[in-house]
């Protein structure tokens, strides 16, 4: 485990080095990004993270603010500092400046796609597997977390969860209450603010959206690519829901290994970007 310190906060971050047999000159380091409460950077590593090293990309995981091993204060899950959590943990990597890839799942996706509108110098691609776009995802979600929270209050699960010796299930249930019941996350998740078709219109790198097909965020994806069609592209996997990362690992995989290797070599001739703070 390694723990680095950006703005003032301790992140547990993972590195896995570019396979040297496959490594290609200049690409950009690829940066994955978890969803929200009981997802952390070890949903990636096996499905995609190793391939994705082993294909010949540098690659970065990390647990977001408060999830995961990363240090948990009770405010500042907003996007916006989440964006810059980001950008301030780049530049503690001491990347030399090099353009990164971002890789977001779910919630993970929305915080990729504020991130490439913020520092389009620095975000030469986007992989946004199953993100909330569309203009109800803030309510439908703040919906779900308030329930969440209100059945995790005061809840013995976790207690009786370490009483049966479900180590994992008990620290992932007390982590989603310290979230839910003791930070800001569910009023700062309210007060996000939407995609427009004037945001998404600002997008100059790569875009690709993977959904499930059952998925009911597949609309907003579309409106996305409708808006965006000259850098936007989405594929549907049949069968599936909100739930590609988990149940289509060999398919998923294939298509964010096209994507990288299709858009590596224009991110490659990008100049470097300097200062990475937002």
């Amino acid at each position: 485990m390694a723990v680095v310190l950006a703005d003032s906060l301790r992140f547990h971050v993972q590195r896995l080095p570019a396979d040297a047999a496959a490594a290609g000159p200049d690409r950009p380091v690829v940066v994955f990004l978890h969803g929200l409460v009981v997802d952390n950077l070890s949903s990636f590593y096996c499905p995609l993270a190793v391939p994705v090293a082993l294909a010949g990309h540098e690659t970065v995981l990390y647990d977001l603010r408060g999830h995961g091993r990363t240090e948990r204060p009770p405010t500042g899950y907003d996007s916006r500092t989440a964006v810059r959590d980001l950008f301030a943990l780049l530049g503690a990597l001491d990347l030399g400046g090099r353009p990164v890839h971002l890789v977001g799942n779910s919630y993970g996706g929305t915080l990729a796609l504020h991130a490439a509108l913020a520092r389009p110098d620095l975000v030469t691609g986007l992989t946004l597997l199953e993100p909330p776009l569309s203009g109800g995802w803030v309510e439908n979600m703040v919906d779900t977390l308030s329930a969440a929270a209100l059945s995790l209050e005061d809840s013995p699960v976790p207690t009786e969860l370490h009483g049966l010796r479900l180590r994992k299930a008990a620290n992932l249930t007390a982590i989603a209450d310290a979230l839910l019941n003791r930070t800001t996350l569910i009023d700062d998740i309210a007060a996000s603010r939407t995609f427009t078709p004037a945001d998404y219109a600002l997008l100059r790198c790569p875009v690709l959206i993977v959904c499930g097909e059952h998925s009911e965020l597949v609309p907003g994806a579309r409106e996305l690519v409708r808006h965006a069609p000259e850098v936007a592209s989405i594929e549907i996997l049949p069968g599936l829901g909100h739930d590609v990362l988990k149940e289509s690992s060999g398919t998923l995989r294939k298509t964010v290994l096209a994507h990288l290797d299709a858009t590596a070599a224009t991110a490659g001739h990008r100049a470097p970007t300097g200062a990475l703070v937002p």
